[in-house]
């Protein structure tokens, strides 16, 4: 039996990993994988990658749903090596409300990278630099040729709104 290569993200899912990881929001766990926290601060999702970096099991809602690569498993890949961006970079997604921005914009994703865009240009960060970036991370995960890994993590956790 082969194993189910996963699709490739949208671009605005590494923009997030991006985010992700410009937020301090993955924690690494020992050798087995991360968790990592949603930009709403709600949720805590698990991804579990092998050594190899080649097979990848994640419960956030576009891995468990939609059967491609989720930012989250982006992020964690990132951290381990994939893939280095620039720390200017990084620093230009940090602080972005993902969610926010993607209800309001009903997920058309064109949108949502359209409005990062102009929010990190107000904040004095080069949008085209980030794309090239992104890009650049999509190129290295094309190569990488993902699998989905044997277990299926448990569901997300859902954490406690502080004030909310």
């Amino acid at each position: 039996m082969s194993a189910i290569a996963w699709k490739m993200p949208p671009l605005v899912k590494v923009y997030e990993a991006m985010g992700a990881l410009g937020d301090g929001r993955v924690e690494m766990k020992g050798t087995w994988g991360a968790l990592v926290t949603s930009s709403e601060g709600n949720k805590t999702y698990q991804v579990e990658i092998s050594d190899d970096l080649r097979e990848i099991s994640s419960n956030d809602n576009a891995s468990y749903w939609q059967g491609y690569l989720g930012y989250p498993a982006v992020a964690v890949l990132m951290q381990l090596g994939l893939y280095r961006a620039p720390a200017n970079v990084i620093d230009a997604l940090a602080g972005i409300a993902w969610k926010q921005i993607n209800r309001r914009l009903r997920n058309d994703y064109a949108k949502t990278i359209k409005e990062v865009d102009r929010i990190i240009e107000q904040n004095g960060h080069d949008p085209d630099a980030v794309r090239a970036e992104a890009e650049a991370i999509m190129d290295a995960l094309k190569k990488l040729a993902p699998v989905r890994g044997v277990r299926k993590p448990p569901p997300a956790e859902k954490r406690e709104s502080k004030g909310k």
